[in-house]
């Protein structure tokens, strides 16, 4: 098989669980070679039997997104046509009680690592004259609340990051994208209810619970990650759009977050978070 015949490469990163797995299980349904990339063994076998599960093929490559040299190596070898930028992690905490080092790292992973992905994957998609590159945000990086103030950074950097680097390539054939979820079924709430168990003793604790309280009250209403999946293969080809916002609930937050006085949207987050 030639290059040209050969099924083009995706790499999903934070693909095994949630919007990350389901993107890599959509990506092969649709005849890419889909590729995901994990921290561990264990979660390399995670991303290997649900696919065995759903029929089709993924491979796997053990990478953390923050190791420059791992993801310059992974991404010379593979040569993706097309990115698709999904890990991360919930910071929470209030700003005066995020330490330096936990904003590097939530800097490092979901601001700093998606963007060296897209760096090192240019000058091959470049080479070919086309390329996709799928940033996943959040409805967090549209609007910002208190108490996750550093993961809200973290994905409004993200956003402009993308939507200059969006125009940067554009007369080269590469689509760059934006995807903005709300509320779906993945992982990172059980992440959030563990950094809230951490943050016990906080004089931020009861909004902390209140948080907490919200997520759970809102899950039977949180969307399948495959909805989000499909959107964003959908994006790997054909005409794409720069944003979107995925979400009943994405969608009313943004058009309060934008409307709103912000003297009203303070005045209403305070009261719902006991601030």
């Amino acid at each position: 098989m030639t290059d040209a015949e050969a099924p083009r490469t995706v790499v999903t990163t934070g693909a095994n669980s949630g919007i990350g797995l389901a993107t890599a299980l959509e990506v092969a349904r649709r005849g890419f070679r889909s590729v995901g990339s994990v921290r561990s063994e264990a979660k390399a076998e995670t991303v290997s039997k649900a696919a065995a599960d759903a029929g089709v093929e993924v491979e796997t490559v053990i990478m953390d997104v923050t190791d420059a040299h791992a993801c310059d190596e992974a991404i010379r070898q593979l040569r993706p046509y097309g990115i698709v930028n999904n890990a991360g992690y919930p910071v929470t905490g209030a700003v005066e009680e995020v330490t330096d080092d936990e904003a590097r790292a939530a800097l490092e992973t979901m601001v700093v690592a998606p963007m060296r992905l897209a760096r090192l994957a240019l000058p091959s998609m470049r080479e070919r004259g086309e390329g996709r590159i799928v940033n996943v945000s959040s409805i967090a990086g549209v609007a910002t609340l208190p108490l996750v103030g550093w993961y809200h950074a973290s994905k409004h950097a993200l956003e402009a990051l993308t939507d200059a680097l969006r125009m940067e390539v554009a007369a080269d054939g590469i689509k760059v994208v934006l995807i903005e979820p709300g509320g779906f079924k993945t992982g990172i709430w059980e992440e959030h209810e563990k950094d809230v168990e951490a943050r016990a003793g906080s004089r931020y604790e009861g909004g902390y619970r209140r948080t907490l309280t919200f997520t759970r009250l809102s899950d039977p209403i949180m969307g399948d990650p495959s909805r989000v999946a499909k959107v964003i293969v959908g994006a790997l080809s054909g005409r794409t759009r720069p944003r979107y916002l995925m979400g009943v609930d994405a969608r009313a937050m943004a058009m309060f977050s934008r409307l709103a006085p912000a003297q009203v949207k303070d005045r209403l987050t305070r009261l719902l978070l006991d601030l």
